[in-house]
């Protein structure tokens, strides 16, 4: 285990005061903060190194490309894919997504042809797929979940038919903290020669993947949810399948050759990386990485699932108080398998937008609302809950100051 107190030396936003008193950071599933060493990076990138990447023959740009080719040899390592040609990089995991929904239901799906999602999808994996319904005809189906947050296996096996072309699943769920079987999942999917996107927004920065093991033919995953800059993330997809998709955008970086009468495109990966690449950013979150293999993401996940625990039982003392997600009680020794760092909630009949602002006044961020997740709301039978979501510099302390907080607003009340 690490020396928390000395970790939080790295982000000095944590230093801060909201309100007089000390902030107490709790959003970290909607974005981490940054460590000096990533921010000294992208500095010191610029300052230094700025030159735009690729094909070009003067120093700077040389560097440049050495450095951004370098940052796709770390993530690669990062997810154990078999080949740098497999890293895509993208805005984020949302443009991830909906690369694979534009490309895939064009080359591989006809009108009537299945997309199987579930009631858990973040926003970002299901309007996508919606568009792609609009446009071609698609069905996208979707498999529920039982009341404590589990995906209802048996649910989404009878939801798979002959038109099933793609199973599109969380590895983990940004409200409940479920974590979802997905190397099982995977297995049935493929049992039926169907392929599947994993959308790992919330599951790289608390633990260990390994996409060879999983075997998903594709996974997504942004950089600012990491410790890395906004603006970056990453698809992975086995080559195979990146080779039968067609680009997604058009433009510099991802010809081959352009003339009138035809053009050829990029190899892997560039056909899938339209225009000036966010070379800093690339390099920013290279560095977020080495950071968490320096900290160790198996230390990180101990950790942090000790720290969700300890905040799980010390809200059973606030009266009134709904966790959604796997409960305590259940989840017994297998909480490291279950449950992930993320705890929502709410509180008698305190909404969640006035439990949030009243917390804010007391220096302590959460996030209030749907958490991109309408569908789950509705499946859950609320407008919103409040999400306290945890990273590695969280403390103790700083869940009893939470704790604090929301008996001190529910006394208000």
């Amino acid at each position: 285990m690490y020396d928390v107190l000395k970790i939080r030396e790295d982000f000095p936003i944590l230093q801060r005061e909201i309100y007089g008193r000390p902030l107490v950071y709790l959003d970290n599933a909607a974005t981490t903060q940054k460590p000096l060493c990533v921010l000294d990076a992208m500095r010191e990138e610029y300052l230094n190194v700025n030159a735009n990447v690729h094909r070009g023959v003067h120093y700077l740009s040389q560097q440049a490309t050495d450095l951004h080719e370098a940052a796709r040899e770390t993530v690669r390592a990062f997810i154990n894919a078999k080949k740098t040609e497999e890293i895509v990089f993208t805005r984020g995991t949302t443009e991830a997504i909906n690369l694979v929904a534009s490309t895939f239901c064009e080359s591989q799906m006809q009108e009537g042809d299945e997309v199987l999602v579930t009631d858990m999808e973040h926003h970002s994996n299901i309007v996508p797929w919606q568009l792609q319904a609009e446009k071609r005809g698609i069905v996208v189906k979707h498999a529920s979940i039982d009341d404590e947050g589990y995906l209802d296996i048996s649910n989404l096996k009878s939801q798979i038919s002959d038109r099933t072309k793609l199973l599109s699943i969380a590895h983990v769920s940004n409200v409940l903290g479920t974590i979802n079987p997905v190397k099982q999942l995977v297995k049935m999917a493929h049992e039926r020669g169907i392929p599947v996107l994993v959308d790992g927004a919330q599951s790289t920065p608390h633990m260990k993947v390994d996409v060879q093991d999983l075997d998903c033919d594709f996974f997504a995953f942004s950089g600012h949810k990491m410790y890395g800059p906004t603006g970056i993330g990453v698809l992975y997809g086995k080559e195979e399948w990146l080779e039968k998709l067609p680009p997604y955008q058009g433009g510099g970086e991802m010809i081959d050759k352009v003339s009138w009468e035809k053009t050829t495109f990029e190899r892997l990966p560039f056909k899938f990386e339209a225009g000036t690449p966010d070379y800093v950013a690339t390099h920013g979150l290279a560095t977020a990485i080495k950071y968490l293999n320096r900290v160790g993401l198996d230390s990180v996940e101990a950790y942090e699932k000790e720290l969700t625990r300890y905040c799980m039982e010390q809200m059973e003392s606030i009266a009134d108080i709904r966790i959604f997600g796997p409960r305590l009680s259940s989840l017994g020794s297998e909480f490291s398998v279950h449950k992930d760092a993320v705890v929502s909630f709410l509180v008698g009949d305190i909404h969640h937008l006035d439990m949030g602002t009243l917390l804010d006044r007391l220096g302590i961020a959460v996030r209030t609302g749907h958490h991109c997740a309408h569908p789950l709301m509705d499946r859950l039978g609320v407008t919103g809950t409040v999400r306290a979501s945890f990273a590695l510099y969280n403390t103790k302390e700083e869940v009893d100051t939470l704790v604090e907080g929301i008996h001190r607003v529910s006394k208000m009340f």
